[in-house]
């Protein structure tokens, strides 16, 4: 997770968005629901400070992304919506709101996620360790998937993540090498790539995403899904970026859902045991699917098998 950046530059023409990318307005009583739980646990999501398209859809199914250690960032990505600045202190009592929250939902699959914090020495991992630690103790039947900062790489704060022992545990790359600088400016490429191969040297199930769209080439994105494989990375999300404010980098290209087709293709048959890929994905998009092993590289498999059958 990351901040604001007046990073977008004011002689890019802006293009019209294509049809595949319309999404459906948040209606329903599910929906309602879910907004009255957030709004009364005085909780953050990702959905809304993320500007998510997909939140009618995941709300009115009942699931929202929680955000944890507050809505301000202390990194400025040049992609991201959520507020960059001086965050608030710790709140200690947010691991058992959002347990409460998550209870209430009567979800079976929950995602937290959270701001960079910096200015911390352990990065927040504390309070992370503590929040999944109780949302399992109250939810014990729920299955969960962090969404976690790269903590700076430093081991001490991402082992507490694996010590909570969530289902999966997610970390986004966010796009190609090239381009780190500019989209996530105090990311580092690789060190992603480094938290990424810790977590599944021990033992978590792993998963990482990419937007698409800022300026990277199709043979760019086809290296960074390598690049993913080659640290075991289980779960893979493509998506198109979608420009929150003018104050953000631009959309250069809307990628065709062939294109995104295409890579779903290629990184099953690199090996990914599952793979989002749409123009609509986000990282949480369908998660609850990618907890078990197999389920996405065996439909893909048995689809495989049954083309073959009608061409021969």
């Amino acid at each position: 997770m990351s901040g604001v950046a007046g990073t977008a530059s004011s002689s890019v023409q802006r293009i019209k968005k294509p049809d595949w990318l319309r999404v459906k307005l948040p209606i329903g009583e599910t929906y309602k629901t879910v907004r009255s739980i957030v709004d009364t646990h005085k909780l953050h999501t990702i959905c809304e400070s993320g500007n998510c398209p997909n939140m009618g859809e995941c709300w009115g199914a009942g699931t929202a992304t929680f955000m944890i250690l507050g809505n301000i960032c202390t990194r400025s990505c040049g992609f991201c919506a959520v507020a960059t600045g001086r965050p608030h202190a710790v709140d200690w009592d947010e691991p058992g709101r959002v347990a409460e929250a998550i209870q209430l939902m009567k979800v079976k699959h929950a995602v937290i996620t959270s701001v960079d914090r910096d200015e911390l020495k352990d990065g927040g991992s504390i309070l992370w360790y503590e929040t999944i630690k109780t949302v399992k103790a109250v939810n014990p039947d729920t299955t969960l998937e962090t969404l976690i900062p790269d903590f700076k790489g430093e081991r001490e704060n991402i082992q507490r993540i694996i010590d909570a022992a969530p289902e999966v545990v997610s970390h986004n790359v966010e796009t190609v090498e090239r381009m780190t600088k500019q989209v996530r400016i105090q990311a580092k490429y690789w060190r992603s790539m480094e938290v990424l191969r810790y977590l599944k040297e021990n033992g978590m199930r792993t998963k990482s995403g990419v937007m698409l769209g800022l300026g990277e080439t199709k043979e760019e994105v086809l290296q960074t899904m390598r690049d993913l494989r080659a640290n075991n990375v289980d779960v893979i999300t493509l998506g198109q970026y979608l420009q929150p404010s003018p104050r953000h980098l631009p959309v250069l290209r809307f990628v065709h859902p062939n294109e995104f087709a295409m890579y779903k293709e290629a990184g099953y048959e690199m090996g990914f045991d599952y793979v989002e890929s749409g123009p609509l994905v986000r990282s949480s998009y369908h998660s609850e699917r990618h907890v078990q092993e197999g389920i996405g590289r065996n439909e893909w498999l048995r689809k495989k098998e049954v083309t073959a059958e009608v061409n021969s």
